[in-house]
């Protein structure tokens, strides 16, 4: 049996009839539930906005409003660094909040760096676009294992893993008994100390291998007691004493030889403490018989004479030195002083009380990896380890022993990071 079609002369949408254009020639509204498979490429025109579901909560569709997006929760988006506006340039202990991919503008000289290494005190900023100058720890300048050099009739060389505590190792010997092992300074790859208070000579040890030192060569100046320092290029011995001396000089670390005539310090004193970034080195108070609380600054990749920083605390005797982290530090001195200062490297001034020793000496030694400073043995041949975080002012705590009491030792840190 046919089925009815009913035709009508209006519009109609009722079951079973027929579809008739409006006096527009336009189709009437239907229900388009049971419509399927229609493909989307058929359809023109512009749907409005209204028959979207558009918003800016979770399932909708964000639409551009006349200033743009709107606001949206951006808390899912990663992978986005903020960047620094500064009047100056990073260090490699500004350790930016967003890590690797930070992004640093300098506003004075226009600069742009980005962070390429968030290591904590140890950063790497490169710089980027038309600038120069990247701000990195200088190669082979601190590494990972401490080193101490025994003084007045020792012969031994202990060597101890600087992020960890515990006792030192036996690493090999110096060529001979030798009256005082300063002058210290390293390239990572190889460390290198003046020997003697009588003599000018100095001894280098390969820092991964444990092994007895070597001739390195001679100093200028046939005197111990001197501040040494470097650039993981330059070694370089500031000041003497018996009797005290003013003298700089310096050798090449990676070429056996002797030194060479660098400049003069701002005041004649041996037995000084202090320590370097990248560029400068800082020589830190020191002994002539007294006392000095004068600290002077070099440009260690030029030469030339020292010029006045400031002034430590107080003007003790035979102090102990490190550097790292962007700052210099001497501490202990005069009969058994526990005083530590520290000033910042970039920025000359009078120095600052940074806390206590555990236990107080002089003729003790210091060094870095750039986090952690190290102290060093003392007079009366103390074996004392003790360490500190060298960006927070604070007491330092003990380490740990030498594996025999050092005085008037040399220290310096070796094998890379």
């Amino acid at each position: 049996m046919a089925k009815q079609i009913i035709i009508k002369g209006t519009p109609v949408v009722a079951a079973n009839e027929v579809l008739v254009a409006d006096s527009n020639s336009k189709i009437p509204a239907v229900d388009g539930s049971a419509v399927t498979a229609m493909a989307g490429g058929n359809i023109t025109g512009t749907i409005p906005t209204a028959r979207l579901d558009t918003g800016t909560t979770a399932n909708k569709l964000v639409v551009l409003g006349g200033s743009g997006l709107p606001a949206v929760d951006g808390s899912l988006l990663t992978g986005i660094v903020s960047h620094t506006t500064s009047a100056s340039d990073p260090t490699i202990s500004t350790n930016p909040s967003g890590g690797v991919g930070t992004e640093w503008i300098n506003s004075t000289s226009g600069k742009q760096f980005i962070c390429t290494d968030a290591t904590a005190g140890s950063n790497v900023w490169k710089c980027s676009g038309g600038g120069t100058g990247n701000i990195a720890t200088a190669p082979g300048q601190r590494g990972s294992r401490g080193f101490s050099i025994g003084g007045h009739s020792k012969t031994g060389i202990n060597y101890f893993s600087i992020a960890t505590t515990g006792n030192a190792s036996n690493f090999g010997n110096q060529t001979t008994n030798r009256n005082g092992a300063d002058s210290c300074t390293t390239n990572v790859t190889r460390g290198i100390y003046g020997c003697s208070n009588a003599a000018s000579k100095m001894e280098y040890i390969t820092c991964a291998t444990a092994g007895n030192a070597a001739d390195f060569g001679d100093r200028t100046i046939s005197k111990g007691g001197g501040q040494g320092s470097g650039n993981g290029t330059r070694g370089i011995a500031a000041g003497a004493n018996n009797p005290a001396d003013a003298t700089i000089d310096y050798v090449t670390i990676a070429t056996l030889g002797n030194s060479v005539d660098f400049g003069d310090l701002t005041v004649a004193r041996g037995d000084n403490g202090g320590g370097e970034d990248n560029t400068r080195a800082l020589i830190m108070g020191g002994d002539a018989g007294p006392g000095y609380n004068t600290i002077d600054y070099i440009t260690m990749a030029t030469t030339g004479n020292a010029t006045d920083f400031g002034d430590c605390v107080v003007n003790f005797a035979n102090r102990g030195g490190c550097g790292g982290a962007g700052i210099a530090m001497v501490f202990g001195g005069t009969t058994a002083q526990t005083m530590m200062d520290w000033v910042a490297i970039a920025t000359p001034g009078n120095a600052a009380d940074f806390g206590d020793l555990n236990v107080g000496a002089r003729g003790l030694d210091g060094c870095s990896n750039d986090t952690r400073g190290i102290r060093v043995g003392g007079y009366n041949n103390l074996d004392h380890i003790e360490y500190w975080t060298m960006v927070t002012p604070g007491n330092s705590v003990d380490f740990g022993n030498l594996n025999e009491g050092f005085q008037y030792c040399g220290s310096f840190s070796g094998v890379p990071l």
